[in-house]
């Protein structure tokens, strides 16, 4: 598999979401917006994610699974793919990071990586 035939970048960002969250029940909930680029020279399928999330006490949970949100949407040359989905954690901060597996057009399955971010709880300044 030459790797620089297949590249996939993923940027995302994240937001807290006060009215779904009860800081006094320890229920912090986080949207994030995920922003796929086909960079390949050929049209990718995302086929599954994994996720590995990581809460403010250093509690690890990870998640796997086909597709997001339901879909596993293909992507042609330069494409661009957006969603959000969310997460919800037990404390005010944490991060997010994992990656997708994606096949190509050729039938070559590769991952692409999803470099950790941020979820946190951004206190007013008063």
């Amino acid at each position: 598999m030459n790797e620089h035939k297949h590249f996939v970048d993923v940027s995302v960002v994240s937001h807290y979401q006060e009215a779904q969250s009860d800081e006094e029940l320890g229920r912090f909930v986080f949207i994030y917006n995920v922003m796929i680029t086909n960079c390949s020279t050929e049209p990718v399928q995302l086929l599954s994610r994994h996720w590995i999330i990581t809460d403010g006490n250093g509690e690890v949970r990870e998640v796997k699974g086909e597709g997001v949100v339901g879909l596993q949407p293909t992507l042609d040359v330069g494409e661009v793919y957006q969603y959000s989905s969310g997460a919800v954690l037990g404390t005010d901060v944490g991060t997010m990071e994992g990656s997708y597996t994606f096949k190509s057009d050729s039938g070559d399955e590769f991952e692409a990586p999803i470099q950790p971010f941020l979820l946190a709880r951004r206190k007013a300044l008063h």
